[in-house]
């Protein structure tokens, strides 16, 4: 829903300038019966893919621009990959995605905690509060989390 903030006449026309529809003015179009015309599942609100591409434009090789759709291709083909299957990342545990997605974060978890369990062996004095241990795996992320059913309650 917008709504109109003042009119504007420019070269014998009128030019309306709008702006977005605040939660409370969403509400109460709700009310009213009328839902509010904003943008409630368009890609840009998906904060991972936004994460994305914000990874992406502070990567250090972006060139900023592209020459063709073809050079764009060829830069995000292989950086995607790396993206993927060589960067770990802080809210997977340090896992990457791949791994996350195929199931083998478990496994390597464990591995690293016998790792972090013979160093702790080896010399607690290094270790000063507790034994370290890997960093936890993450639940089940949704964007737009499936709605329960009768029968899942």
């Amino acid at each position: 829903m917008y709504r109109i903030l003042r009119a504007d006449a420019i070269d014998g026309g009128v030019r309306e300038r709008r702006r977005q529809a605040t939660p409370s003015t969403a509400h109460r179009a709700r009310a009213r019966g009328h839902p509010p015309h904003g943008r409630p599942h368009v890609s840009d609100d998906n904060p991972y893919s936004e994460a994305g591409f914000k990874t992406l434009k502070y990567a250090p090789d972006f060139p900023g621009r592209f020459a063709s759709p073809q050079d764009a291709r060829a830069f995000v083909g292989p950086w995607l990959e790396s993206y993927n299957h060589e960067h770990r990342h802080s809210g997977t545990g340090f896992h990457t995605p791949a791994s996350v997605h195929l199931g083998t974060a478990g496994l390597i978890r464990e591995q690293r905690a016998l790792v972090l369990d013979a160093a702790y062996a080896a010399h607690p004095e290094r270790f000063v509060n507790k034994p370290p241990t890997p960093p936890k795996l993450p639940g089940p992320a949704w964007i737009n989390p499936p709605k329960e059913t009768p029968a899942q309650s």
